[in-house]
């Protein structure tokens, strides 16, 4: 597992690790929880949200993922809308879950 963001605030956060979700990159978001200690805690790479990958081997791309998001080149993100199997609503490429009904991306989702 490797560090690929560290993120100004847990929605940014997610959203980081959506766009790399999006690209079949398995993340997580680590240290949001500290989020509601700012003030009493340093603010620090170990008390910020971030995001890590899973899979080291996709850290090159994860971080040049990252790279382009934090300079704002990242709203060409890659990938179709997709439609949720539960509700029918259309989704954006960058999340990974219906925002409507919470139901997760299809794992094959690229090829509906």
């Amino acid at each position: 597992m490797k560090l690929v963001y560290i993120a100004r605030n847990p929605t940014e956060a997610h959203l980081v690790k959506g766009l790399l979700e999006a690209e079949e990159i398995p993340a997580m978001v680590r240290g949001e929880h500290l989020f509601g200690t700012r003030g009493e805690t340093p603010l620090t790479g170990e008390t910020c949200p971030s995001v890590w990958i899973l899979d080291d081997s996709q850290f090159e791309k994860a971080r040049s993922l990252a790279t382009a998001y934090a300079r704002g080149e990242g709203k060409g993100i890659r990938g179709a809308v997709w439609r949720c199997r539960r509700c029918g609503e259309a989704i954006e490429p960058q999340f990974t879950q219906c925002w409507q009904c919470g139901t997760p991306r299809p794992h094959t989702w690229r090829d509906r």
